[in-house]
């Protein structure tokens, strides 16, 4: 019964949108990391920011919260920070969903230097073309760059390696 009852919890939440990116859930993100059912019957769902600064942080918790009060669960929201949130979190669903909205997603795993420091081959969402060139280190929002295809000129945003 119990598994029944997390299972729809998780269901409730994970189908939350991001408010930043709405073509993306919170579970496609990997910022949902889990949601159980206390010995209380609460639904405690843990949520990793992207970010610590990231301003987006309280509408996501609300809205989960919100998600597993319609869903007709007691909702507990936790914070967890540690570990530190990565974009290799983001599934691979999510990374098709955020090319499909016009958003490449980040090309490298956060553990490379590289990835972190260095210039990156990043291909266009709309035509797949590799040459593409940095228009500006921050784009809609601080979590992406600004890019644009040289070969089919659409500007788009690359969603950065943390």
């Amino acid at each position: 019964m119990v598994d029944l009852q997390a299972r729809k919890a998780w269901v409730a939440a994970a189908a939350v949108l991001d408010p930043e990116v709405p073509a993306v859930t919170v579970a496609d993100l990997g910022i949902l990391r889990s949601v159980e059912i206390d010995a209380n019957g609460r639904a405690v769902a843990r949520v990793t920011p992207t970010y610590s600064g990231c301003p987006a942080v309280l509408a996501i918790e609300l809205a989960i919260e919100v998600a597993l009060i319609k869903a007709g669960f007691d909702p507990v929201i936790e914070r967890v920070i540690t570990p530190a949130w990565t974009t290799d979190w983001i599934t691979e669903q999510g990374r098709e969903k955020l090319r499909a909205y016009g958003i490449a997603p980040p090309v490298m795993g956060s553990s490379s230097k590289r990835a972190l420091f260095g210039d990156v081959v990043v291909a266009c969402p709309q035509c797949a073309g590799q040459n593409t060139s940095k228009l500006s280190e921050f784009g809609s929002t601080a979590c992406k760059a600004h890019y644009r295809c040289n070969a089919c000129l659409e500007p788009f945003d690359y969603f950065k390696c943390i």
